[in-house]
């Protein structure tokens, strides 16, 4: 403004003195800076971003507070017992549930647990696979009886999975135990069930299971009696008698196989689960349903494919789903005749594949699946137990259970079992 009043005499203005004539006058200019350039404007933006901040963490923290709330209200509530070890083995947590269920407290020794609350019989097995698994690093997985705090036992499924930093170093376990009593006696009253109906089945047999003993029983005697015929001759024919005598102890071992299958069905024992050869299973139960299936004219046929692996199952329990397929199947050919099939070879999933056919009438039109359901049955004297066991024990394996059938051209009923772990 000045430069442009110095130029252009029209623009002169006024000065505090008066009219400015010209002459040369004291001008006074303060420069100050912008606002935004000021200290106290540059204090005011770090007070309020660190305000900020503040807000965002304290906001954080209420979250993370929530979070941990209704992590630890679930883990309170679940219906299981919790339980958090170090690497150590020293407990650092454990739940509500399982102090109410053991009395315990909440800190302590886990051996302290192990030594008071798990059943006698129990104890040295889980030692030993826990101890396995700690010292590998590798998931844990048991059933054990744990004492209640009123003194009762009830049965458990426990399991623990080790937390890893980078380094693949365990730095904590996570442990739950989850209450299976009920399946447990489930389980139980499914093999009682199960031992009632081998028995009764057997029953049902007797006539025929009779007569398949007499025969190498018989056989024995016969070659017993030419043997000590061959003794007793003026001149004693021993290669003759030697050879009468290993027929005769041939015969022997036949009778006692049979008696063996007849013990193990009629055995009341615990299911145990173990490798066994599925084909090795059908031959035992073809020998014993033999007569039986002679009885109605039915021919018995086996169809087993080489080198399938073997099979995880419980052998009891596998000879009597066996035995109650291939007796369905020698009923629907009782009044005609046929033949019965049983084939064994590679399923889906890796499993092996077993089916039993027959040659009879089928199944009732729209209920192949029905059949299963218990207490279904089509025959006068039947229980409609047989098939409803055979799946229970079948599903209990890993497997499945499922018929198939064709108008006038019979029945086969698949059953699929997974192999044994190698």
């Amino acid at each position: 403004m000045i430069v442009t009043c110095l130029r252009c005499p029209s623009s002169l203005g006024q000065t505090p003195d008066g009219v400015w004539s010209g002459a040369p006058a004291n001008v006074a200019l303060t420069i100050l800076p912008a606002f935004y350039q000021t200290t106290w404007f540059r204090f005011l933006c770090v007070a309020a971003l660190l305000a900020f901040l503040w807000g965002l963490h304290q906001l954080r923290v209420q979250q993370l507070r929530r979070q941990e709330g209704k992590l630890r209200e679930a883990i309170e509530t679940i219906p299981a017992m919790v339980l958090i070890l170090g690497p150590d083995g020293g407990v650092q947590f454990r739940n509500r549930r399982w102090v109410e269920y053991t009395g315990l407290s909440q800190l302590g020794n886990a051996e302290g647990f192990e030594k008071t609350a798990i059943h006698p019989e129990d104890l040295d097995r889980t030692l030993r696979r826990w101890g396995a698994c700690f010292a590998s690093g590798e998931p844990y997985e048991d059933e054990m009886r744990v004492r209640r705090t009123d003194g009762e036992y009830r049965w458990f499924l426990a399991r623990a999975v080790p937390l890893r930093d980078k380094r693949r170093k365990v730095v904590k376990w996570y442990c739950a135990a989850t209450d299976i009593q009920d399946r447990k006696l489930a389980e139980e009253l499914q093999a009682e069930l199960a031992h009632t109906n081998r028995v009764s089945t057997l029953g049902e047999l007797a006539a025929s299971i009779s007569h398949e003993l007499k025969q190498p029983i018989s056989a024995a005697v016969t070659s017993s009696q030419a043997s000590l015929r061959w003794l007793n001759r003026d001149r004693p024919d021993l290669d003759e008698a030697r050879r009468a005598t290993a027929e005769s102890v041939k015969d022997g071992v036949r009778a006692a196989h049979i008696i063996d299958r007849l013990g193990s069905l009629f055995k009341k024992t615990p299911p145990q689960r173990e490798s066994v050869d599925a084909d090795e299973i059908i031959g035992e139960m073809v020998l014993l349903l033999r007569g039986e299936a002679n009885r109605y004219a039915v021919s018995i046929r086996m169809d087993l494919a080489a080198d399938l692996p073997k099979i995880m199952a419980d052998r009891v329990q596998l000879q009597q789903v066996l035995m109650n397929l291939m007796l369905n199947g020698i009923e629907a050919m009782k009044e005609t005749g046929g033949v019965l099939t049983v084939k064994t070879g590679p399923g889906e999933g890796g499993q092996v594949l077993i089916s039993v056919s027959d040659t009879g009438v089928g199944l009732p039109d729209g209920r192949a699946d029905e059949i299963f359901n218990a207490f279904f049955t089509t025959k006068p004297q039947g229980t409609g137990m047989g098939l409803a066991i055979s799946r229970s024990i079948v599903e209990s394996h890993g497997g499945r259970l499922w018929a198939t059938s064709y108008d006038g051209q019979g029945a086969t009923f698949h059953c699929t079992l997974p192999t044994a772990v190698a």
